[in-house]
């Protein structure tokens, strides 16, 4: 039994175990007891992943400035250009020469010049270049190749003299002059297009049990086209500028004001004829970039 405290003397408190509460306490950060046995963790303990992030808000594919930059600079120029035409004095020769609508008549022309080659190019050149990429006829790719390049390297004009000769002078031997010059960026973009996608991919498509032609539209087409649109830009402005040959040929177009101004030395008509060829092709080229923005697919755009 223990003695009764004496007069004076401190109460003693009993000792008493220290509850694990107490002793999670006490112990230094990292450390912890398992069954009476203090252990310390080693490195940092594996933290839960963090939830994934909320996607970012896409960002637009074409900006203000895109869309009214270069129209607004056009509109400036051609305000420009009428209001000095409507100061020049015309003499007879140059007013008969845009008298009755013919300048509407020759831009209208011109503008029907470079649709109907551009579409008979895309008709022409991306099948061709797909089929030129198939297993059957790849060996056939250079002769193809070697053919548009011809095609291309003969002078314009020289082109455009022999086909008169062989079909007769009117809009049909223009238009084939100009869709022999504007086949090439087309058909050798659609084919480097599709010799670039990755075969992994296509092995892939092939193996979850697509066919040839779903791996041609839904894998392969997407991929390339990026390089298909920029060979098409670059065909519709060889287009418009090549098209002025066509007065050549007989065929009419923005060339007509341009070699009446030359032949007669009328600066007006020649100035006229010029500028509205150069803001063609430029709005031609602005519609063709907003149209490769558009047609691009998402996934490959790189995202800054």
């Amino acid at each position: 039994m223990t003695p009764p405290p004496l007069p004076g003397d401190t109460p003693r408190i009993p000792d008493r175990k220290p509850s694990p509460k107490d002793t999670s306490q006490s112990r230094p950060e990292g450390e912890h007891e398992v069954k009476g046995l203090a252990f310390r963790d080693v490195g940092e303990a594996e933290q839960e992943a963090p939830p994934p992030a909320s996607p970012d808000k896409q960002p637009p594919r074409v900006t203000w400035q895109k869309l009214t930059f270069l129209p607004a600079v056009l509109a400036v120029i051609l305000l420009l250009t009428w209001w000095w035409f409507h100061q020049a004095d015309l003499d007879s020769i140059s007013r008969n020469a845009l008298a009755d609508g013919n300048v509407w008549l020759r831009l209208r022309q011109h503008i029907q010049l470079t649709a109907i080659s551009t579409f008979f190019v895309l008709i022409i050149a991306i099948p061709l270049g797909i089929l030129l990429t198939r297993k059957r006829l790849r060996k056939a790719a250079p002769a193809a190749m070697a053919l548009a390049n011809i095609g291309q390297a003969t002078p314009a004009i020289g082109l455009l003299a022999l086909l008169v000769i062989w079909l007769g002078i009117g809009e049909k031997a223009a238009l084939i002059g100009i869709i022999i010059y504007a086949v090439l960026p087309v058909l050798s973009n659609t084919i480097a297009g599709l010799k670039a996608n990755d075969p992994t991919l296509l092995e892939a498509a092939r193996g979850i049990g697509m066919s040839a032609m779903g791996v041609l539209g839904k894998v392969e087409l997407p991929l390339a086209v990026p390089l298909i649109l920029a060979g098409v830009r670059t065909a519709l402005v060889l287009n418009v500028g090549t098209a002025t040959l066509a007065t050549f040929g007989g065929g009419g177009g923005l060339g007509d004001l341009i070699t009446t101004g030359m032949t007669n030395q009328r600066m007006p008509v020649l100035m006229l004829g010029s500028i509205l060829t150069i803001a063609l092709a430029l709005l031609v080229d602005w519609l063709a970039s907003l149209a490769e923005l558009f047609l691009r697919p998402r996934g490959l755009e790189v995202r800054s």
